[in-house]
């Protein structure tokens, strides 16, 4: 062993300035985009029960995975995985490559999209129009591996939001969707949420939401909202890392066919496994109430978040509930807004809309 000092210096003051550059850019447009809204869902007054859903779909790139996106590229670029020239990668089931997309064409560096040929048309169009590359495979069983490859033969990044969603947000504020809602909910009636559900693709959105209400020390508790064809649910009743589930989630956005490293199942306090004809009966309903159309994903929430409500009414507890609305209908008007496509999965949601409406004449649940 040598008795010299040792000293080896990278300093690559062009990769630097591109770096501080490449930051700039993507703090800047956050610095641009407004907070999203929380919308109030019109429930009966008597029941001294409010029902809220943060409306995520109006970031710009249309969902609740703007949020994640920029935080991956701050995680990624912080930590020197994204380089210059060099082509990030992602695993996704859509909403989630369109949103990096359109962060790396702000930072200039290419993007593939690697997902399962039946993610819906208009995302990839989306992904496509904000400069992404769209990489098909047969099912999502096969993206985690398809994009490890495709980065490992380009020499760029695999993003893999499903390993650090979890790690990448700072869960203790910086305007994380947690400290965002309980800002809004400042002046409310009830603005400490009995209940707060989310839904699980990375798991990312719930351990951040879980994390900062342990961190502030409020009562809120949080539930997962999991669709059939998902795994989370019965790992974390199991409490079984290693399940997995053979067939993908027609909902698209979340459920996943394997627990996924982003999702911490000790941070939440509850789940439910949710039909999926639930799940779209209940997002028909919140385009006619509120007039707005968004993705399965949100009725999955919302059909849970209303069944809570059910039951703080039968026990006669007063409080708040919020979930989340997490992208927009636009995207899916040949899935879950189409009769045909519905007939062809064998999906009918009516059972579930009339219970639903029954509920919110009469204040009685009963599943459809």
């Amino acid at each position: 062993m040598s008795d010299q000092t040792q000293d080896v210096d990278r300093t690559d003051p062009e990769y630097r300035a591109w770096l501080k550059e490449a930051v700039r850019r993507v703090q800047a447009d956050a610095n641009r985009s407004a907070d999203t809204h929380l919308l109030r869902f019109p429930l009966p007054a008597d029941w001294g029960i409010d029902l809220y859903l943060k409306d995520e779909s109006t970031h710009p790139t249309g969902s609740l995975k703007h949020r994640l996106a920029r935080s991956l590229f701050l995680y990624g670029l912080c930590n020197g995985w994204i380089r210059p020239g060099a082509p990030v990668i992602e695993a996704s089931s859509g909403s989630t490559a369109v949103s990096e997309a359109y962060f790396a064409q702000l930072i200039g560096v290419p993007f593939v999209a690697v997902m399962a040929r039946s993610t819906s048309r208009a995302k990839i169009e989306l992904i496509e129009f904000h400069g992404g590359r769209c990489h098909l495979v047969d099912n999502a069983g096969e993206v985690y591996a398809a994009a490890a490859a495709l980065a490992a033969e380009t020499g760029g990044h695999y993003m893999d939001q499903f390993t650090y969603a979890e790690r990448a947000t700072d869960w203790r504020g910086n305007n994380n969707i947690a400290e965002s809602v309980f800002a809004q909910l400042k002046l409310e009636p009830h603005p400490e949420p009995a209940w707060i559900v989310a839904t699980a693709g990375t798991g990312g959105t719930s351990a951040t939401i879980a994390r900062y209400v342990h961190y502030m020390q409020y009562d809120t508790r949080i539930c997962v909202a999991d669709p059939e064809n998902s795994c989370f649910f019965e790992g974390w009743v199991h409490h079984d890392p290693d399940a997995r589930c053979p067939s993908g989630s027609r909902i698209e956005g979340i459920g996943r066919p394997r627990m996924e490293p982003s999702f911490v199942p000790g941070a939440i306090d509850r789940m439910m496994k949710v039909p999926d004809a639930a799940s779209i009966a209940a997002v028909h309903l919140l385009a006619d109430v509120l007039g707005k159309k968004a993705g399965a994903s949100t009725g999955t929430g919302l059909w849970s978040a209303l069944r809570i409500v059910a039951e703080m009414r039968r026990e006669g507890r007063s409080g708040s509930v919020v979930t989340l609305i997490c992208d927009p209908g636009d995207r899916y008007l040949d899935k879950y807004y189409s009769d045909g496509w519905l007939a062809a999965e064998r999906i009918d949601p009516r059972p579930h809309r009339a219970a639903l409406e029954e509920f919110l004449a009469g204040g009685d649940w009963a599943e459809g």
